[in-house]
């Protein structure tokens, strides 16, 4: 595969790019790329851009522009992940596999059983990091597009929070109905997943109340990484692009 790397800047055929740290360090010293070495660019305005790496240096490696692609690789099934934190590493998995499997958006909400508590500072690098996360994901699936990783918010401000969703699902092992049994949705779908312990009785008031519809997934009850990305790859499988 011809490697891709994300550029923050606008890209121009023609134009010599400096790539960012990151990406550059990945490129000279991981992938150990030439001058004269292909490379695809992005910059998340739906559009890929062909490359050719024009030098390598200590601190710096630079690509020429060649030309633009509009090509798209995003899922006509649009979905927002809300996704309650959970703990140790679990939820860079989730963030990466989902944007692998074509999520539009992913909501980091903090629940009351959530085992992590991050507030302010702690939350806000937290946040970078996995829209950090999601980029690198961007870069080896193919996305020209990067999903937002919004603010960590609680369960309960965004519960409040007005949306202009139609279909609102909450994954739960009590749920009426199963993904095989659903309807097609009319548009885009906001998919709720709880913490580890699950969302308390409250919370699933609360959901309720907003219009969230509990779904469950089969008879077993999955971890809730595995529940995220499960509950994804139905969704793509049944009225995505799968």
């Amino acid at each position: 595969m011809i490697p891709r790397f994300y550029c923050t800047d606008p890209l121009t055929p023609g134009d010599s790019v400096s790539l960012p740290e990151t990406a550059a360090h990945h490129a000279a010293h991981v992938l150990r790329l030439k001058p004269g070495d292909a490379c695809f660019l992005f910059n998340g305005d739906g559009a890929e851009y062909s490359a050719v790496i024009e030098r390598i240096g200590k601190n710096e490696t630079v690509a020429v522009v060649t030309g633009r692609q509009a090509v798209s690789r995003e899922s006509p099934l649009a979905v927002t992940l809300v996704q309650a934190l959970c703990a140790g590493d679990k939820m860079d998995l989730v963030v990466r596999k989902a944007v692998e499997l074509g999520a539009s958006r992913i909501v980091p909400v903090l629940g009351e059983r959530s085992v992590v508590r991050l507030q302010g500072s702690r939350a806000a690098v937290r946040v970078r990091h996995w829209q950090a996360v999601a980029i690198a994901a961007c870069e080896q699936c193919g996305r020209n597009r990067i999903p937002e990783v919004t603010p960590l918010t609680p369960l309960g401000d965004w519960l409040e929070q007005p949306s202009p969703a139609p279909v609102r699902w909450m994954l739960s092992p009590q749920g009426g109905q199963s993904f095989s049994e659903l309807d097609r949705p009319s548009g885009e779908v906001v998919l709720l997943v709880g913490p580890e312990a699950g969302f308390s009785e409250p919370e699933q008031q609360a959901a309720r109340a907003a219009g969230y519809r509990a779904i469950r997934l089969g008879p077993r009850v999955l971890r809730t990484e595995t529940a995220a990305l499960a509950a994804l790859a139905a969704l793509q499988g049944r009225w995505g692009d799968f």
